[in-house]
């Protein structure tokens, strides 16, 4: 009987494979069908059995007309608020099922991507030229200085790259919509974008509260307190709720607010542009879209709404659809939202939005004050 050894190309059934090993930190992130990133623990496929969105998409319509109403309950409370705050305690108290997993994914990514599409039917050139050079001058100020500074912040605060720019953006631009539109250009995870959806949230709730208490020790007439709160209050729902306290504030909010939110294709673009320039596609395996496509829907709705032809009740439609898409979006957002995890990784990323909302506030009013807009 022979005793030569195998050779390597006839003895491969011979050697046994090694596996990878991975600690919790160099966990692989998958992918879902959707493109989005996922978190390093979340499953690359469903469960079998749990492969329908139907049962989470009921439970998040149920979720978000409970968002609702408690918004025509109480008012002051924004249903955004609610619906965020309804998908954290859903999935910490253990009732975000796994049958439930597609459908909150499904309305946490796509919902939220045609919210943004039809946020663009609210804007229009006429915006623009009713805010005047003064008011524009503050609205590009605000959103530069605070994208910057809270990048900067992120950065001395060790707050990963990603989860500072998905900061920067939500706190800049318009909270939720902004996230989403600049979570594949950050190319971070579902944490990520969790911890930015949850800061933007809190900070823009408590907006609805302070702010109008600091109105008169501030010394803002009432369309000045509206620009204020247009320049500095992150989502427009968020925006109306605060300016709505103001008797004669709120006309100049949505206008100041709207104008931010035409800043966000052009800060998307630019943002993926940069870092295209700064990782190569060899280091990294993949480069950030220059413009999303829900983005550039986003712009198309923007031009479809500066026609004029669109009817009033079509654009009142789309704008309850869009506020209804979000509110179902931040449910399935809100599922996202890990107690464990935002203990472990959040304690410097509330620093930051909490330094960021303070920028992007003293900013805009130190613009109303000098611009007088």
């Amino acid at each position: 009987m022979s005793t030569e050894r195998p050779s390597a190309g006839a003895g491969w059934k011979y050697r046994r494979r090694r596996m990878p090993v991975t600690t919790p930190h160099e966990a692989p992130v998958h992918r879902h069908r959707t493109g989005s990133r996922c978190r390093p623990s979340c499953p690359p496929t469903p469960e079998p059995g749990h492969r329908s969105p139907v049962p989470g998409l009921l439970a998040v319509a149920t979720a978000t007309g409970v968002a609702f109403g408690v918004h025509a309950l109480v008012p002051a409370v924004n249903p955004s608020t609610v619906a965020v705050v309804i998908g954290a305690i859903a999935v910490n108290i253990g009732l975000h099922h796994p049958s439930l997993h597609v459908g909150t994914h499904v309305a946490s990514h796509r919902f939220l991507r045609l919210a943004v599409v039809l946020l663009g039917l609210q804007l229009g050139l006429q915006q623009l030229l009713d805010l005047g050079p003064r008011g524009a001058l503050v609205v590009v100020t605000t959103v530069t200085v605070t994208f910057t500074g809270t990048r900067l912040l992120g950065r001395l605060l060790g707050v990963p790259p990603a989860r500072s720019l998905l900061v920067a953006t939500g706190f800049s631009i318009c909270g939720a919509s902004a996230v989403a539109a600049m979570e594949e250009v950050a190319g971070g995870d579902e944490d990520d974008t969790a911890v930015a959806i949850a800061l933007v949230t809190l900070c823009g709730s408590l907006a609805i509260v302070l702010l109008p208490l600091l109105r008169e020790p501030l010394g803002l007439d009432p369309a000045a307190f509206g620009s204020w709160v247009g320049a500095s209050v992150h989502d427009v729902g968020q925006t109306v709720a605060t300016a709505d306290r103001v008797p004669g504030a709120l006309t100049t909010a949505v206008v100041v607010k709207l104008s931010r939110v035409v800043l966000l294709a052009p800060l998307v673009a630019g943002t993926a542009v940069a870092l295209r320039r700064r990782t190569p596609a060899a280091a990294t395996g993949r480069r950030p879209p220059l413009l999303p496509l829900f983005v550039a829907g986003f712009l198309a709705a923007i031009a479809v709404a500066s026609t004029g032809l669109l009817p009033d009740p079509v654009l009142h439609g789309a704008k309850v659809l869009q506020e209804v898409l979000l509110a179902a979006a931040l449910v399935g957002l809100g599922t996202g939202i890990h107690l464990p995890v935002l203990r472990r990784t959040g304690g410097r990323a509330l620093v930051l939005g909490l330094m960021s909302w303070v920028l992007v506030a003293g900013v805009a009013y130190a613009g109303v004050q000098l611009t007088g807009a």
